[in-house]
């Protein structure tokens, strides 16, 4: 019988949604992992330098462990929705680096404090602001793995690839024709329920 760790099942189901965002940017141009593919800008760079802000956030102010360098799209004075695009100046390798160094960061804080240690959460409201840093792993969790499913649509919408995870697209077998009878299939079904 295998016993369940808690804290590092969440850490694994977490490093699993940090992962997932980070390859949907594998292979792909500067170009293309900047492109704003929806009609609110979503794009794959973005995704990750939002996904670093969130567990910045989470993983440091919420339990008073400061990052230790200013990152202006994370601050109280950036840009309405700064941190969901690169700038001409940001290369995909500094947005690299810095979600790298976020998540060491976010690591070490679930490493040194106990699943039950009490944080505050300052952009929350105040009744409910107070909060856990297992109720912060599930919260993250759930809200990068969001993410990577916007990754996921885009990076389709870039040049077709999909899936889970890089060597596992854990989607069913079928080539481009299978694929485009299957869609037009739905097509048809969404026309003849409408």
């Amino acid at each position: 019988m295998t016993l369940s760790q808690p804290k590092a099942d969440l850490q694994r189901y977490l490093q699993s949604a940090r992962d997932a965002l980070l390859w949907k940017l594998e292979g792909l141009s500067e170009y293309d992992v900047r492109r704003p593919l929806t009609p609110t800008g979503t794009n794959l760079l973005g995704l990750v330098k939002h996904a670093a802000g969130v567990e910045l956030g989470y993983f440091g102010e919420t339990f008073g462990r400061p990052f230790g360098e200013v990152v202006p799209a994370f601050g109280d004075d950036a840009e309405a929705n700064q941190d969901m695009w690169a700038t001409a100046g940001e290369s995909r390798a500094d947005i690299l680096a810095l979600h790298r160094r976020v998540t060491e960061h976010a690591d070490a804080t679930i490493a040194e404090l106990p699943l039950d240690a009490v944080g505050r959460v300052a952009w929350w409201p105040d009744e409910r602001s107070r909060v856990t840093l297992h109720q912060i792993l599930v919260h993250v969790i759930s809200d990068l793995q969001r993410h990577a499913g916007h990754a996921d649509v885009v990076r389709e919408l870039v040049d077709g690839a999909v899936g889970l995870q890089s060597g596992n697209d854990n989607m069913p077998p079928g080539d481009r024709a299978w694929w485009e009878e299957y869609r037009q299939r739905l097509e048809r079904t969404a026309r003849e329920a409408a």
